[in-house]
Order: C-alpha cells, then sequence, then structure tokens
C-alpha cells in the first residue's frame, strides 16, 4: 500500500482545453469580456438538453446500490409473506435515499472533496481509521449480498454451481470496474444500461402480473405486524439507504463539472437534484414493483412459505410462465454484477478517503470476495445470508449519515450552499430514526 499526499485545499482545476480555473470557493465572477468562458459555459454553448444530459449519470451509479440482490430478498420475502403490508416502508426509505444522496453528492460538489476525505481533514486521525474499519465491515457485507445474488442469477439461469458461479461474477465485475480506467463515462453508461434491465426485468413482471391497486394503496399507509416484520423493515431500508454509496456519491461528484463561481455551483447542483431524484426515482419503482408483485403472485394465492430467491423463480415459472422466471433471473443477475463492481470501486475510495492508502483495484476485488466466497463455498442458504446482511448494513447507516450531516450543516465547510436548517433537521432525524430502529430490533431479538 502506498501513501496518498493530502490533496490541496485549494485545488486548481482544469477547464475545456486545460486552462486552469480557480479553487471552489474563490472569488468569482460569471465569464466576461476578455474572461475565457468556463468549463459550464462550454459545456452549456453546446445546447441545454446535451448539457444536462452530460451531467446526469453519478446518480445512477448509485442507484444500482439501491436495486442490488439484498434488495430482491427482502422485497420477495416482505411480499410473500406479508403481502403489501411493507410497500410504506420501501417508499420511505427511497424518499430517505433521495436526501441522503442529494446531500452526499452536494458536498462533493461544493467542496471538491468526497465525505471520507473531509472526515479525515477535520477529525483525529483515530476516529478516521474506526471509520474506515467500519466502512470496510460494511463493504464485506455489500459484497456478500451482490456476489450471492449475482452467483444465484447464475445458477437459475445456466445450472452453474454456487461456487464456480460466484468466481464468474468476481470476473464480470472485473471488466466493468475496468470500464472505470477508460473514463468515468464509460461506466456510468455500462452501470446505467444494467440498471435499466432490471428496470425493464420488473416492468414486464408488473403488466404480466397486475398487482392490485387498492391493496397498494393500504400498504402505504404506515403500520407493522410484529418483530418479524420489523426485521424485515430493517432489511429494507439497510438494503435501500446503503452506506458505501453514502460515501461514493460525494467522490463521484467532485470535481466532475468544474466550475469556478457559487453561481456557477448553483447550477450544477439543480442539476444534480433531477440526477438525484430520475436515479432514485427509478430504483424506487423497482423495489416498490418487487414487493407488490411478491405480495400478488405468492401472498394472493396462498404461497407467503416462499422465503427464497430459488422459491421465487420457480413460483414465478409455476405461476406465471417461463418468460417471468427469465426476466426475474437476468434481472438478478443484471443487479448482482453491476452492483458488486460499484461496492468494489466505493470501497477504494473510503479507504483512500480515510486513511490515505491506495490497493490495486485488482488487489481489492480479490479481498473483498474472499468473505461472499466462502459464504458460497460453506453452502449457506443465499436469501437468508443476502437479508442477514442487508441488516447488518443498516447499523453502518447512522455512521455514515451523522459525520455527512455534520458536514453540510457547517457553513465553513459549504459556504452560501450550507443546508437549510429544516434539511439538517430531516436529515438528523433520519439519522435517530435508524439507530433507534436498529437498537430496538436488537432489543427485541434478544
Amino acid at each position: 500500500m502506498t501513501p496518498i499526499p493530502p490533496r490541496s485545499t485549494a485545488p486548481v482545476l482544469e477547464g475545456v482545453g486545460g486552462a486552469a480555473l480557480p479553487a471552489p470557493g474563490a472569488a468569482a465572477g460569471s465569464a466576461t469580456a476578455g474572461i475565457a468562458p468556463s468549463a459550464l459555459e462550454t459545456l452549456f454553448a453546446r445546447g441545454r438538453v446535451r448539457a444536462m444530459l452530460s451531467m446526469l449519470g453519478p446518480s445512477f451509479v448509485a442507484a444500482i446500490a439501491y436495486v442490488d440482490p439484498g434488495n430482491f430478498a427482502t422485497n420477495i420475502q416482505g411480499g410473500a409473506k406479508f403481502g403489501y403490508l411493507l410497500l410504506w416502508v420501501v417508499l420511505v426509505a427511497n424518499l430517505m435515499a433521495m436526501l441522503i444522496q442529494y446531500l452526499s453528492a452536494k458536498l462533493g460538489i461544493v467542496t471538491d472533496a468526497s465525505l471520507p476525505e473531509l472526515f479525515r481533514r477535520r477529525y483525529p486521525r483515530e476516529a478516521s481509521w474506526a471509520m474506515w474499519v467500519q466502512a470496510e465491515i460494511m463493504a464485506m457485507a455489500t459484497d456478500v449480498a451482490e456476489f450471492v445474488g449475482a452467483a444465484l442469477g447464475l445458477n437459475l439461469l445456466f445450472g452453474v454451481p454456487m461456487l464456480p458461479a460466484g468466481l464468474m461474477t468476481g470476473v464480470i465485475a472485473f471488466a466493468i470496474l475496468h470500464l472505470q480506467s477508460r473514463g468515468h463515462r464509460r461506466f456510468e453508461l455500462a452501470v446505467s444500461a444494467l440498471l435499466g434491465i432490471v428496470f425493464m426485468g420488473f416492468l414486464y413482471e408488473a403488466l404480466k402480473i397486475g398487482p392490485s391497486a387498492r391493496e397498494s394503496l393500504d400498504g402505504l399507509s404506515p403500520h407493522l405486524a410484529g418483530t418479524s416484520s420489523l426485521y424485515l423493515a430493517v432489511g429494507i431500508i439497510g438494503a435501500t439507504v446503503m452506506p458505501h454509496v453514502i460515501y461514493l456519491h460525494s467522490a463521484l461528484t467532485n470535481g466532475r463539472t468544474p466550475v469556478r463561481d457559487d453561481r456557477e455551483r448553483a447550477k450544477v447542483l439543480r442539476y444534480e437534484r433531477v440526477d438525484v431524484i430520475v436515479a432514485l426515482g427509478l430504483a424506487g419503482l423497482v423495489n416498490m414493483a418487487m414487493l407488490a408483485v411478491a405480495a400478488k403472485l405468492f401472498h394472493g394465492t396462498g404461497h407467503t412459505e416462499v422465503s427464497t430467491l430459488s422459491e421465487a423463480h420457480a413460483g414465478f415459472a409455476q405461476l406465471v410462465g417461463g418468460g417471468a422466471a427469465l426476466a426475474f433471473a437476468v434481472a438478478l443477475l443484471a443487479s448482482g454484477a453491476s452492483s458488486s463492481s460499484v461496492g468494489t470501486y466505493a470501497g477504494q475510495l473510503v479507504m483512500r478517503g480515510f486513511v490515505g492508502f491506495n490497493i490495486p483495484l485488482f488487489l481489492r476485488r480479490l479481498l473483498t470476495m474472499l468473505p461472499a466466497i466462502l459464504v458460497l463455498a460453506l453452502g449457506f442458504g443465499p436469501t437468508e445470508v443476502l437479508v442477514f446482511s442487508q441488516v447488518v448494513l443498516s447499523f453502518g447507516i447512522p455512521l455514515a449519515l451523522i459525520p455527512l450531516v455534520l458536514l453540510t450543516s457547517r457553513r465553513s465547510v459549504m459556504g452560501v450552499h450550507v443546508n437549510r436548517l429544516p434539511t439538517t433537521i430531516a436529515a438528523g432525524g433520519l439519522a435517530a430514526l435508524i439507530t433507534a430502529l436498529n437498537v430496538f430490533l436488537i432489543y427485541q431479538q434478544v
């Protein structure tokens, strides 16, 4: 491992053609006569629609983590066992995700630094190392879910045994990660395409099976039905609001669109809000469709015992047909392969940010694969492992969210883009709510 030198607190950005731009926060005005146009002005000179499309992307990379195999497990299990009961949890979790991911993206755009980097600069070294350790544990839990899910997708599609399927998943993830080394745009487009496959798969399922509109609306009324439904509710939140993408989003947006004053920065933030709403809205629709389809197909027909993804696949084939089963397996494979590559990339940025070290991406991929490969080799039930991993992840959410709220609410960090008081209260309330749910869950289980 080689130490990464600390980033300058006043970085010089490069505009179009290599022209130097002032650092974020520098005194600036808009481009005037005799001053070269900024990178943002040059971008918008090509047309507003083209500019908007070029600025979309970071949230789509983050969104793939919100429809990973852990979501498949918790949503299918929740719909089969409780019908439409937990649909409101999916909706609330997705709204939470929109706020959290926007704050992370805003932090990167305004400060030109990631959340882990800012934490390391502003808090004691011991705290940064502790945050890195817990973030690595969360990354391993994430990787278990993603590897197991993708391996199961290969198993369902082609009958590949789980252990070889897991190794094949590693190869696929490497291929996707390699695109990132050739430019962020190719990586974003590849991940967005895989997100589109997942969306189309569940759009097909929803149109084919036709969940009840009335019962779906009833499911949006907040209520639970005992400890087991609470366990799944916490799992759904853990599967939806992912700690590693809270860190990742700030890294994806910092320096992506160079700006030279707060006016331009505000413009980039407006387009980032569109990016978040579109990408996370798409992910939310997929999650709600998953649960509603399971509620109609399994709970509605008395198959409430369906608790594994293999059983769900068999149920699709038996109750709907081979096309529905194929769509489910393809969506699962696309979800696992893409989210695995995103998780590895996030882990690399987290290590670099919190402790200033960097290791080859290939080596990191091998290290984070080990727990998942071990789970597959020991033959643990894939769905049980997926649900448990999502509950573990929910414990990492406050540890990522609290520093995010603290930093984005400080004027010394954010300048004129500091959070408004209602935003800080809402985000702080989310951190408190998730922490309280986890504590209550531990109490109930013990």
